[in-house]
């Protein structure tokens, strides 16, 4: 898909996310479908964990995660961004030219959300399916181990539709290096080097086209840095300057749009809220909310004996007697 043709096809497909299925996550009596609402929480109850986000281009988080990422640091998580492209075929200029402005688009984006590092694995763009799936799984076992993640949000490995090579090898490899990086065999040298087994216990998954939602996360409160952060996708994001142009094109023909604001800045930004995030916004709106996001939520009670760790401790702690045997 064109970057420039997003707005076009995403608000055609956030009815499509924003539908749960007949299986659509745990109910828990928030929202009559099924779909968890996941809030703004106050404090920092995350303090101490770690997310990573992976992305295969400069342009994916900040389209459908950004509101989140920047929710979830601002709850107490440190975060780091993984980009595993260099986007070479999407943007302006010679494919030098390209590369370079995709990668100081990547590194405002992580300033703009508040990530600590970033990641860049450089595969050339649209080329994922001919990437050694082994050897990108190894590169994400490795950082989850590293930076000892707890969370990683990325593209869904069961979205439906999905055209775009880049995003479903990559979403492919993040689900199996979730689960490897957590098992004590995989991999010897990594503990050999002072590593450790780390399980990824939560996945925040996005998609393009349907997927099974689960949970809708409030973005309202974050929204400015979502915007922020499709601002600072010049080269190939549909923001951009899309809103200053947009306005000079109206008033060589002497109109306004009066959303658009009286100077560049609040044209762009305004833009990128009137039409870029519009899916967010209706999405918001079917939950009770201004902006949110969707997500097929994989969390730690996803386990094949239907207890968390902690459900399980409690459980036996509730339910456990003494026993006569020696």
């Amino acid at each position: 898909m064109k970057r420039r043709e997003f707005i076009g096809t995403t608000a055609a497909g956030a009815s499509l996310t924003a539908q749960p299925g007949p299986l659509a996550g745990p109910p828990n009596g928030e929202n009559p479908a099924g779909v968890v609402v996941e809030r703004a929480r106050a404090g920092r109850p995350h303090a101490g964990k770690v997310l990573l986000a992976i992305q295969p281009h400069a342009d994916d988080i900040p389209l459908f995660a950004a509101g989140t990422v920047a929710k979830l640091l601002e709850e107490g998580y440190t975060g780091h961004l993984v980009r595993v492209t260099n986007d070479d075929m999407a943007g302006p200029g010679t494919i030098g030219e390209t590369v370079l402005a995709n990668e100081k688009d990547n590194d405002q984006v992580a300033r703009v959300l508040g990530l600590k590092q970033v990641f860049n694995f450089n595969y050339n763009n649209h080329w994922m399916d001919g990437v050694s799936k082994p050897e990108l799984r190894l590169r994400f076992i490795y950082l989850i181990r590293l930076l000892k993640v707890d969370t990683v949000v990325s593209y869904d490995p069961w979205g439906h539709y999905e055209e775009n090579p880049d995003h479903y090898v990559t979403a492919q490899c993040v689900e199996a290096a979730c689960w490897m990086a957590g098992g004590g065999k995989d991999y010897p040298e990594h503990f050999a080097a002072g590593l450790e087994p780390q399980a990824v216990r939560e996945k925040y998954y996005f998609a393009r086209g349907p997927q099974l939602v689960n949970r809708v996360v409030d973005i309202g409160a974050t929204i400015d840095r979502k915007v922020e952060a499709n601002l600072a996708n010049l080269a190939q994001g549909p923001a951009g300057r899309a809103g200053e142009r947009l306005r000079a094109s109206l008033a060589e023909r002497r109109l306004k749009l009066p959303a658009l604001g009286d100077d560049d800045a609040t044209a762009n930004r305004q833009y990128v809220k009137e039409f870029v995030l519009r899916a967010n916004r209706e999405l918001g709106r079917k939950h009770g909310l201004e902006y949110a996001e969707a997500f097929h939520y994989v969390g730690p009670n996803a386990l094949a004996l239907g207890y968390s760790r902690e459900e399980m401790d409690e459980y036996v702690q509730r339910n456990a007697i003494p026993s006569d045997s020696r």
